[in-house]
Protein backbone atom coordinates (compact mmCIF):
# COMPACT_ATOMS: atom_id res chain seq x y z
CA UNK A 1 0.00 0.00 0.00
CA UNK A 2 1.49 3.43 -0.70
CA UNK A 3 2.73 4.78 2.42
CA UNK A 4 0.71 8.40 1.76
CA UNK A 5 -2.39 6.50 2.94
CA UNK A 6 -1.36 6.73 6.04
CA UNK A 7 -1.97 9.84 8.53
CA UNK A 8 0.80 11.75 10.13
CA UNK A 9 -1.60 13.80 12.35
CA UNK A 10 -3.43 13.07 15.78
CA UNK A 11 -7.41 12.13 14.88
CA UNK A 12 -7.38 12.44 18.70
CA UNK A 13 -6.62 16.60 18.15
CA UNK A 14 -9.62 17.08 15.58
CA UNK A 15 -13.53 18.14 15.99
CA UNK A 16 -15.35 15.43 14.17
CA UNK A 17 -16.48 14.53 11.12
CA UNK A 18 -13.73 16.79 9.50
CA UNK A 19 -11.70 16.72 6.52
CA UNK A 20 -7.62 17.34 6.88
CA UNK A 21 -5.23 18.22 4.09
CA UNK A 22 -2.00 17.43 4.37
CA UNK A 23 -0.28 20.35 2.94
CA UNK A 24 3.31 18.12 2.90
CA UNK A 25 1.48 16.21 0.61
CA UNK A 26 0.00 18.71 -1.43
CA UNK A 27 3.31 19.75 -1.74
CA UNK A 28 4.76 16.71 -3.12
CA UNK A 29 2.12 16.52 -5.65
CA UNK A 30 2.55 19.86 -6.79
CA UNK A 31 6.86 19.23 -7.03
CA UNK A 32 5.53 16.21 -9.59
CA UNK A 33 3.21 18.56 -11.40
CA UNK A 34 5.90 21.45 -11.96
CA UNK A 35 8.10 18.78 -12.89
CA UNK A 36 5.87 17.35 -15.85
CA UNK A 37 5.23 21.41 -16.65
CA UNK A 38 8.78 21.63 -17.14
CA UNK A 39 9.76 18.91 -18.96
CA UNK A 40 6.76 18.86 -21.60
CA UNK A 41 6.98 22.76 -21.72
CA UNK A 42 2.89 22.69 -21.26
CA UNK A 43 0.74 24.12 -19.30
CA UNK A 44 -1.00 22.77 -15.92
CA UNK A 45 -4.21 24.20 -14.32
CA UNK A 46 -6.41 23.36 -11.79
CA UNK A 47 -9.68 21.34 -12.25
CA UNK A 48 -12.13 23.80 -9.40
CA UNK A 49 -14.90 21.06 -9.96
CA UNK A 50 -12.20 18.28 -8.09
CA UNK A 51 -10.29 20.54 -5.64
CA UNK A 52 -11.90 24.38 -4.62
CA UNK A 53 -10.39 24.87 -0.98
CA UNK A 54 -9.46 28.23 -1.31
CA UNK A 55 -7.22 28.26 1.43
CA UNK A 56 -4.33 26.43 -0.22
CA UNK A 57 -4.61 28.37 -3.92
CA UNK A 58 -1.51 30.67 -3.17
CA UNK A 59 0.40 27.45 -2.71
CA UNK A 60 -0.85 25.68 -5.72
CA UNK A 61 -0.47 29.41 -7.78
CA UNK A 62 2.92 28.97 -7.52
CA UNK A 63 3.37 25.63 -9.35
CA UNK A 64 0.40 26.12 -11.97
CA UNK A 65 -0.72 27.85 -14.61
CA UNK A 66 -4.13 28.36 -13.23
CA UNK A 67 -7.46 27.23 -13.24
CA UNK A 68 -10.50 25.49 -15.48
CA UNK A 69 -14.04 26.11 -14.47
CA UNK A 70 -17.27 24.36 -14.62
CA UNK A 71 -19.45 27.44 -13.95
CA UNK A 72 -19.54 31.38 -13.32
CA UNK A 73 -19.06 30.41 -10.21
CA UNK A 74 -15.89 28.47 -10.01
CA UNK A 75 -14.80 31.18 -12.80
CA UNK A 76 -15.22 33.53 -10.24
CA UNK A 77 -13.43 31.52 -7.23
CA UNK A 78 -10.75 31.22 -10.03
CA UNK A 79 -10.30 34.61 -11.09
CA UNK A 80 -10.59 36.09 -7.32
CA UNK A 81 -8.22 33.75 -5.42
CA UNK A 82 -6.26 31.68 -7.77
CA UNK A 83 -4.95 34.37 -10.66
CA UNK A 84 -3.31 32.89 -13.43
CA UNK A 85 -5.65 32.27 -15.89
CA UNK A 86 -9.38 30.81 -16.48
CA UNK A 87 -10.41 28.66 -18.90
CA UNK A 88 -14.36 27.71 -18.71
CA UNK A 89 -16.09 25.08 -19.62
CA UNK A 90 -19.80 24.06 -19.66
CA UNK A 91 -22.42 21.63 -21.76
CA UNK A 92 -24.50 24.65 -22.25
CA UNK A 93 -24.73 28.56 -21.17
CA UNK A 94 -27.14 31.31 -20.63
CA UNK A 95 -26.61 34.63 -21.79
CA UNK A 96 -26.54 35.72 -18.03
CA UNK A 97 -23.64 33.03 -17.67
CA UNK A 98 -22.02 34.59 -20.67
CA UNK A 99 -21.93 37.79 -19.27
CA UNK A 100 -20.76 36.78 -15.96
CA UNK A 101 -18.03 34.78 -17.28
CA UNK A 102 -16.43 37.34 -19.57
CA UNK A 103 -15.73 39.52 -16.61
CA UNK A 104 -13.53 36.38 -14.55
CA UNK A 105 -12.45 33.96 -17.98
CA UNK A 106 -9.58 33.97 -20.69
CA UNK A 107 -11.29 31.17 -22.53
CA UNK A 108 -14.58 30.36 -23.24
CA UNK A 109 -15.12 26.68 -24.32
CA UNK A 110 -18.36 25.66 -26.39
CA UNK A 111 -20.25 22.62 -26.16
CA UNK A 112 -21.71 23.06 -29.30
CA UNK A 113 -21.25 25.63 -32.89
CA UNK A 114 -24.81 26.43 -32.30
CA UNK A 115 -23.95 27.89 -28.84
CA UNK A 116 -20.61 29.12 -30.43
CA UNK A 117 -22.57 30.80 -32.61
CA UNK A 118 -24.90 32.04 -30.46
CA UNK A 119 -23.02 33.83 -27.98
CA UNK A 120 -19.47 34.51 -30.10
CA UNK A 121 -20.75 37.94 -31.17
CA UNK A 122 -22.10 38.59 -27.47
CA UNK A 123 -17.77 37.32 -26.19
CA UNK A 124 -16.17 38.94 -28.70
CA UNK A 125 -18.10 42.49 -28.00
CA UNK A 126 -18.03 42.24 -24.45
CA UNK A 127 -14.15 41.99 -24.94
CA UNK A 128 -13.69 44.75 -26.36
CA UNK A 129 -15.28 47.02 -24.41
CA UNK A 130 -13.85 45.41 -21.52
CA UNK A 131 -10.52 46.07 -23.12
CA UNK A 132 -9.02 42.12 -22.64
CA UNK A 133 -8.44 39.35 -25.21
CA UNK A 134 -11.37 36.05 -24.04
CA UNK A 135 -10.26 33.29 -26.42
CA UNK A 136 -12.75 31.02 -28.08
CA UNK A 137 -12.10 27.46 -27.91
CA UNK A 138 -14.59 24.07 -29.09
CA UNK A 139 -14.87 21.07 -26.92
CA UNK A 140 -14.20 17.87 -28.95
CA UNK A 141 -15.53 13.94 -28.74
CA UNK A 142 -13.23 12.12 -30.16
CA UNK A 143 -15.42 9.40 -30.18
CA UNK A 144 -12.98 7.05 -27.77
CA UNK A 145 -13.20 5.47 -24.79
CA UNK A 146 -11.32 4.21 -22.73
CA UNK A 147 -13.18 4.55 -18.50
CA UNK A 148 -14.78 1.69 -17.42
CA UNK A 149 -17.68 3.47 -15.36
CA UNK A 150 -19.97 5.15 -17.98
CA UNK A 151 -21.27 7.71 -15.72
CA UNK A 152 -17.70 9.15 -15.96
CA UNK A 153 -17.26 8.47 -19.70
CA UNK A 154 -17.44 11.27 -21.51
CA UNK A 155 -17.46 9.54 -24.86
CA UNK A 156 -19.77 6.87 -23.77
CA UNK A 157 -22.90 6.79 -26.30
CA UNK A 158 -25.49 8.76 -26.17
CA UNK A 159 -23.02 11.72 -24.16
CA UNK A 160 -23.84 14.75 -24.14
CA UNK A 161 -20.14 16.28 -24.25
CA UNK A 162 -17.94 17.37 -26.67
CA UNK A 163 -18.54 18.04 -30.82
CA UNK A 164 -18.26 14.35 -32.63
CA UNK A 165 -16.63 14.66 -36.00
CA UNK A 166 -19.61 14.19 -37.66
CA UNK A 167 -20.85 17.70 -36.44
CA UNK A 168 -17.94 19.48 -36.39
CA UNK A 169 -17.93 22.14 -39.13
CA UNK A 170 -14.73 23.10 -40.26
CA UNK A 171 -15.99 26.44 -41.79
CA UNK A 172 -17.12 27.90 -39.11
CA UNK A 173 -14.52 28.59 -36.51
CA UNK A 174 -13.73 32.34 -36.64
CA UNK A 175 -12.24 33.42 -33.14
CA UNK A 176 -11.56 29.70 -31.82
CA UNK A 177 -8.06 29.52 -31.24
CA UNK A 178 -8.77 25.86 -29.21
CA UNK A 179 -9.83 22.69 -29.24
CA UNK A 180 -10.58 20.58 -25.82
CA UNK A 181 -11.40 17.07 -24.91
CA UNK A 182 -11.81 15.19 -21.50
CA UNK A 183 -12.08 11.74 -21.92
CA UNK A 184 -10.07 9.93 -18.97
CA UNK A 185 -10.60 9.16 -15.26
CA UNK A 186 -8.14 8.29 -12.84
CA UNK A 187 -6.07 7.00 -16.01
CA UNK A 188 -2.48 6.49 -16.89
CA UNK A 189 -0.73 7.73 -20.13
CA UNK A 190 -1.39 4.84 -22.23
CA UNK A 191 -4.64 5.87 -22.26
CA UNK A 192 -3.82 9.23 -23.32
CA UNK A 193 -1.45 7.69 -26.20
CA UNK A 194 -4.78 6.09 -27.85
CA UNK A 195 -7.04 9.03 -27.22
CA UNK A 196 -4.11 11.22 -29.09
CA UNK A 197 -4.42 8.46 -31.99
CA UNK A 198 -7.89 9.00 -31.95
CA UNK A 199 -8.00 12.34 -31.97
CA UNK A 200 -5.38 13.00 -34.78
CA UNK A 201 -7.24 10.20 -37.02
CA UNK A 202 -10.39 12.51 -36.54
CA UNK A 203 -9.20 16.58 -36.47
CA UNK A 204 -6.21 16.25 -38.60
CA UNK A 205 -7.33 19.01 -40.60
CA UNK A 206 -8.53 21.30 -37.81
CA UNK A 207 -5.33 20.74 -35.73
CA UNK A 208 -2.85 22.87 -37.36
CA UNK A 209 -5.30 25.72 -37.50
CA UNK A 210 -4.97 25.99 -33.37
CA UNK A 211 -3.19 27.97 -31.25
CA UNK A 212 -3.62 25.42 -28.39
CA UNK A 213 -5.50 22.39 -27.63
CA UNK A 214 -6.51 21.26 -23.99
CA UNK A 215 -5.66 17.30 -23.30
CA UNK A 216 -8.55 17.31 -20.27
CA UNK A 217 -8.06 15.99 -16.99
CA UNK A 218 -8.21 12.40 -15.52
CA UNK A 219 -4.41 11.96 -15.72
CA UNK A 220 -3.79 10.50 -12.68
CA UNK A 221 -0.23 12.02 -13.04
CA UNK A 222 0.93 11.98 -8.82
CA UNK A 223 -0.18 8.25 -8.41
CA UNK A 224 2.96 5.98 -7.93
CA UNK A 225 3.60 4.05 -10.61
CA UNK A 226 2.44 6.35 -13.46
CA UNK A 227 4.19 6.68 -16.70
CA UNK A 228 5.20 10.55 -16.67
CA UNK A 229 8.15 9.99 -19.26
CA UNK A 230 5.56 8.82 -21.42
CA UNK A 231 3.35 11.90 -20.63
CA UNK A 232 6.04 14.25 -21.19
CA UNK A 233 6.70 12.16 -24.41
CA UNK A 234 3.14 12.47 -25.72
CA UNK A 235 3.01 16.44 -25.20
CA UNK A 236 6.18 17.20 -26.61
CA UNK A 237 5.48 15.34 -29.72
CA UNK A 238 1.91 16.94 -30.57
CA UNK A 239 3.55 19.71 -29.60
CA UNK A 240 5.91 19.88 -32.15
CA UNK A 241 3.79 17.98 -34.83
CA UNK A 242 0.98 20.40 -34.60
CA UNK A 243 2.64 22.80 -33.88
CA UNK A 244 0.19 23.82 -30.63
CA UNK A 245 0.21 25.00 -26.89
CA UNK A 246 -0.83 22.04 -24.64
CA UNK A 247 -2.81 22.30 -21.41
CA UNK A 248 -3.67 19.46 -18.69
CA UNK A 249 -6.10 19.95 -16.20
CA UNK A 250 -5.66 18.07 -13.56
CA UNK A 251 -7.85 17.80 -10.80
CA UNK A 252 -7.15 14.75 -8.55
CA UNK A 253 -3.48 14.39 -9.42
CA UNK A 254 -3.38 18.09 -7.61
CA UNK A 255 -4.64 16.89 -4.24
CA UNK A 256 -4.37 13.29 -4.70
CA UNK A 257 -3.83 10.98 -1.24
CA UNK A 258 -3.53 14.48 0.41
CA UNK A 259 -6.69 14.75 2.24
CA UNK A 260 -8.67 12.21 4.81
CA UNK A 261 -11.93 12.37 6.33
CA UNK A 262 -11.75 11.66 10.18
CA UNK A 263 -15.00 10.09 11.70
CA UNK A 264 -15.86 9.52 15.64
CA UNK A 265 -18.15 6.29 16.22
CA UNK A 266 -21.20 6.75 18.03
CA UNK A 267 -22.62 3.56 18.62
CA UNK A 268 -21.51 -0.08 17.60
CA UNK A 269 -25.03 -2.08 16.60
CA UNK A 270 -25.86 -6.03 16.52
CA UNK A 271 -27.55 -7.32 13.49
CA UNK A 272 -26.46 -9.94 10.91
CA UNK A 273 -23.25 -8.45 11.60
CA UNK A 274 -21.80 -5.68 13.81
CA UNK A 275 -22.38 -2.35 12.34
CA UNK A 276 -20.70 0.54 13.18
CA UNK A 277 -22.70 3.84 13.15
CA UNK A 278 -20.18 6.98 12.38
CA UNK A 279 -20.59 10.51 12.65
CA UNK A 280 -20.09 11.03 8.86
CA UNK A 281 -22.92 10.57 6.64
CA UNK A 282 -21.60 8.69 3.23
CA UNK A 283 -24.72 10.38 1.38
CA UNK A 284 -23.65 13.74 2.65
CA UNK A 285 -19.63 13.46 3.11
CA UNK A 286 -18.47 10.75 0.19
CA UNK A 287 -21.29 10.43 -2.30
CA UNK A 288 -19.13 9.40 -4.46
CA UNK A 289 -18.88 6.04 -2.50
CA UNK A 290 -22.61 5.76 -3.76
CA UNK A 291 -21.79 7.48 -7.21
CA UNK A 292 -19.14 5.44 -8.45
CA UNK A 293 -19.45 3.08 -6.01
CA UNK A 294 -16.67 2.42 -4.32
CA UNK A 295 -15.46 1.46 -1.10
CA UNK A 296 -12.97 3.70 0.58
CA UNK A 297 -10.06 2.86 2.00
CA UNK A 298 -9.54 3.25 6.33
CA UNK A 299 -6.37 3.68 8.13
CA UNK A 300 -5.56 0.29 10.04
CA UNK A 301 -8.19 -1.86 8.44
CA UNK A 302 -8.60 -4.82 6.49
CA UNK A 303 -11.13 -6.56 3.86
CA UNK A 304 -14.08 -8.37 5.70
CA UNK A 305 -12.42 -11.60 7.32
CA UNK A 306 -8.83 -10.36 7.30
CA UNK A 307 -8.41 -9.54 10.23
CA UNK A 308 -9.45 -10.50 14.02
CA UNK A 309 -13.42 -8.68 13.72
CA UNK A 310 -15.74 -7.48 10.90
CA UNK A 311 -18.23 -5.44 10.98
CA UNK A 312 -20.24 -2.97 8.21
CA UNK A 313 -19.80 0.86 8.68
CA UNK A 314 -22.55 3.40 8.09
CA UNK A 315 -23.69 6.34 9.17
CA UNK A 316 -26.30 8.40 10.98
CA UNK A 317 -28.94 9.25 8.30
CA UNK A 318 -32.05 7.64 7.59
CA UNK A 319 -30.88 6.34 3.96
CA UNK A 320 -30.56 2.74 4.52
CA UNK A 321 -27.80 3.05 1.82
CA UNK A 322 -25.76 5.42 4.21
CA UNK A 323 -22.94 2.49 4.37
CA UNK A 324 -19.34 3.16 3.85
CA UNK A 325 -18.94 -1.06 3.15
CA UNK A 326 -17.53 -3.62 5.41
CA UNK A 327 -14.22 -3.76 7.26
CA UNK A 328 -11.78 -5.90 9.28
CA UNK A 329 -10.15 -4.37 12.60
CA UNK A 330 -7.51 -6.01 14.80
CA UNK A 331 -10.38 -5.41 17.84
CA UNK A 332 -14.19 -4.69 17.78
CA UNK A 333 -14.93 -0.98 17.49
CA UNK A 334 -16.23 1.09 20.71
CA UNK A 335 -17.86 4.51 21.33
CA UNK A 336 -15.24 7.34 21.19
CA UNK A 337 -13.16 5.61 18.26
CA UNK A 338 -11.80 7.41 15.30
CA UNK A 339 -12.04 6.30 11.96
CA UNK A 340 -9.82 7.89 9.35
CA UNK A 341 -10.87 7.52 5.47
CA UNK A 342 -8.26 8.21 3.17
CA UNK A 343 -7.43 10.33 -0.08
CA UNK A 344 -10.92 12.59 0.63
CA UNK A 345 -9.44 15.72 -0.53
CA UNK A 346 -10.76 15.38 -4.24
CA UNK A 347 -14.51 16.00 -5.54
CA UNK A 348 -15.18 14.84 -1.84
CA UNK A 349 -15.16 17.89 -0.28
CA UNK A 350 -16.59 20.16 -3.45
CA UNK A 351 -19.73 17.33 -3.19
CA UNK A 352 -20.44 17.58 -0.06
CA UNK A 353 -24.63 18.15 1.06
CA UNK A 354 -26.83 18.97 4.10
CA UNK A 355 -29.10 15.76 3.68
CA UNK A 356 -31.37 15.26 6.61
CA UNK A 357 -29.37 18.31 8.44
CA UNK A 358 -26.45 17.14 8.66
CA UNK A 359 -23.54 19.10 9.17
CA UNK A 360 -21.30 19.73 7.23
CA UNK A 361 -18.07 18.29 7.84
CA UNK A 362 -14.81 20.99 9.64
CA UNK A 363 -11.79 21.87 7.32
CA UNK A 364 -8.47 21.57 9.00
CA UNK A 365 -4.93 21.69 7.01
CA UNK A 366 -2.11 20.03 8.79
CA UNK A 367 1.50 21.55 8.64
CA UNK A 368 4.25 18.59 8.32
CA UNK A 369 6.84 20.91 9.04
CA UNK A 370 5.52 22.12 12.12
CA UNK A 371 3.60 18.98 13.03
CA UNK A 372 0.43 21.30 13.46
CA UNK A 373 -3.10 21.28 12.82
CA UNK A 374 -5.00 24.28 12.07
CA UNK A 375 -8.84 24.88 11.72
CA UNK A 376 -9.85 26.50 8.75
CA UNK A 377 -13.58 26.27 8.43
CA UNK A 378 -16.25 25.66 10.67
CA UNK A 379 -19.91 24.74 9.13
CA UNK A 380 -23.36 25.10 11.64
CA UNK A 381 -27.07 25.45 11.75
CA UNK A 382 -26.56 28.59 9.43
CA UNK A 383 -24.99 26.81 6.66
CA UNK A 384 -27.94 24.42 6.70
CA UNK A 385 -30.54 26.69 7.22
CA UNK A 386 -29.84 29.64 4.48
CA UNK A 387 -29.50 27.39 1.64
CA UNK A 388 -33.22 26.51 1.09
CA UNK A 389 -34.87 30.13 1.73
Amino acid sequence: MDGRLEYRFDPAKVDTPCYVVDEGLLRDNLDTLATVRERAGCKVLLALKCFAMHAVFPMLAGKLDGVCASSPHEARLGREEFGGEVHTFAAGYSEHDIRDLCETSDHIVFNSFAQLRRFRPLVQRLAVEQGKEIELGVRINPEHSEGATPIYDPCSPGSRLGVRRAHFDPDDLEGVTGLHWHNLCEQDADCLERTIEAVERGFADVLPRMRYVNFGGGHHITRPGYDVDLLVDLVTRFKKKWDVEVYLEPGEAVALNAGYLVAGVLDVVEADMPIVIMDSAVPCHMPDVIEMPYRPHIVDSGEPGERAWTCRIGGPSCLAGDVAGEYSFDRAAKTGDRLVFTDMAIYTMVKTNTFNGIPLPSIYLYDDAKESLTLVRTFGYEDFKNRLS
